[in-house]
């Protein structure tokens, strides 16, 4: 089975004027496959996390964006060996794209349509030995640094999104998530086990 690790905690924050941004980041290892979600933009960051793990950008095999914004997306690039998968496609650095019909080749890892907070929304699904159904969710969840996180199914599906796209999409995407997710990686907070 897979095994899922955050490797960088998500956080939005505004100091000075400016707004500071970078997602989670999650390191999943299935077999000899080494793949991240969401690399986000932070390099520093990024690089001494993979260093703790004795991984640097060229083991990783695949990254999965859950959708394009940069604070998710930016640093995709520094994985040199691996193949990019949005929410349809698998990108290859010869400018080859093929479809992967919602799973991540060479795993039984899953990958679904999240929309609401974008159009073209994912989600990663991953069955481990010690959490259970772990969805790494992007930004269906997500919270400001300063922002108290709700856990209790109710807040969860009431939480306001300041950047949604579609509130009735991502409503459905987020009841979707809590009824097959023991725990959830939100794409700016803390790992949180789903109430039940």
């Amino acid at each position: 089975m897979a095994e899922v690790k955050v490797l960088i905690q998500g956080y939005v924050s505004e100091r000075d004027g400016a707004e500071f941004a970078s997602s989670t980041t999650t390191l999943i290892k299935d077999g000899r496959l080494n793949i991240i979600v969401d690399p986000g933009m932070d390099r520093k960051l990024l690089l001494s996390a993979l260093k703790k793990e004795n991984l640097a950008p060229g083991d990783i095999n695949y990254v999965v964006l859950t959708h394009y914004h940069l604070d998710h997306s930016l640093l995709a690039g520094i994985f040199e060996n691996a193949k990019v998968l949005d929410r349809n496609e698998i990108y290859s650095w010869d400018g080859k794209i093929e479809n992967h019909d919602g799973i991540i080749p060479k795993t039984d890892i899953k990958i679904i349509r999240t929309p609401g907070h974008d159009a073209f929304h994912c989600a990663v699904i991953v069955k481990t030995e010690e959490l259970g159904c772990v969805v790494v969710a992007g930004d269906v969840f997500w919270w400001m640094d300063a922002a108290k996180q709700e856990t209790d199914n109710k807040g969860l599906l009431e939480h306001k999104d300041p950047y949604v796209k579609n509130e009735k999409q991502l409503t459905e995407s987020r009841q979707q998530i809590l009824e097959i997710a023991d725990y959830i990686i939100p794409g700016h907070g803390i790992m949180f086990k789903v109430d039940r």
